[in-house]
């Protein structure tokens, strides 16, 4: 039986998620592995492992037939360059998510990095998607609407958990969800985490209940609609769960050491799970 070329969803786990889960306590790499593959995750979003880790790794992904996408922090085009080179090295890498770590860089100069590290990601052939964070390039969404406009390949990870903290959005304004749907005209790929406005990221209950969640979801579905409108035959959308730990996860005791959370995170992160699959099979309907 052929394998369908339909474009499909990607739902992968954050290692970065991974990092002090309380279900992950006292795991080994490997039987953290053998947690997410049998939670039912596509693959795993993390790092280019070191090479004393490259073959553990490599059979790890085959063995649980785990896709893999890799982080990068890139503040010129030669940190990208070089970056590209060492994917290509270790090999089956499936995107790689970029935070350009150059908060004060804009206009033209800004347009110009950005067309750089495209183009490099297109000579490569390893899609690089340059993430909608706080502290980057892309900090704020009055900036990322401009490099839309003078850039038609570029190529977004959206987490608008990061717009809705920085602008405090506590109710979501015509303007706002106007310059959100706008950002996610260029939907590549998504990092699924929640915000109130407040706090970056939040527990939305166990059954979604936080009322913040029913606008994620929107955005999402919109950022699928429209990455789907444009998607071949093989296409991937890659949805990484990345629920982080503190100081990221609020906890109870910040004087103490910020480690004790008052969220199961992993439990949120198979809810997301299950919310992005809902939401993709919606949109068939």
């Amino acid at each position: 039986m052929k394998e369908s070329l339909d474009p499909k969803l990607d739902v992968q786990m954050s290692w970065w998620g991974m990092s002090g889960l309380a279900a992950a306590k006292g795991r080994s790499v490997e039987e953290q592995v053998e947690m997410i593959a049998e939670a039912g995750f596509d693959g795993i979003n993390g790092f280019i492992p070191a090479p004393q880790d490259e073959e553990k790794w490599r059979r790890l992904l085959e063995r649980y037939d785990l896709s893999f996408s890799v982080n990068a922090y890139p503040k010129t085009a030669q940190d990208m360059d070089q970056f590209l080179t060492k994917a290509k090295e270790y090999g089956g890498i499936q995107h790689i998510n970029a935070q350009v770590l150059t908060p004060f860089l804009i206009n033209e100069p800004a347009v110009q990095l950005l067309s750089s590290m495209d183009a490099l990601s297109r000579h490569a052939g390893i899609p690089v998607f340059i993430e909608t964070h706080r502290g980057t390039i892309t900090q704020d969404l009055l900036r990322t609407v401009d490099y839309i406009k003078a850039l038609q390949s570029l190529r977004l990870t959206i987490d608008l958990s990061h717009y809705v903290v920085a602008g405090e959005l506590h109710t979501i304004s015509d303007e706002a969800e106007q310059l959100i749907q706008t950002v996610l005209t260029r939907s590549a790929a998504f990092h699924a985490r929640v915000s109130n406005g407040e706090q970056v990221q939040i527990d939305v209950g166990s059954n979604g209940e936080h009322p913040m969640l029913q606008h994620f979801e929107r955005w999402w579905s919109s950022g699928m609609k429209n990455w789907q409108s444009k998607a071949g035959a093989g296409d991937v959308l890659p949805f990484v769960v990345e629920l982080g730990p503190p100081s990221y996860a609020i906890t109870t005791d910040e004087y103490a050491g910020r480690n004790h959370e008052i969220s199961d995170r992993w439990e949120q992160s198979k809810f997301f799970m299950r919310t992005a699959r809902r939401l993709w099979s919606e949109i068939g309907k």
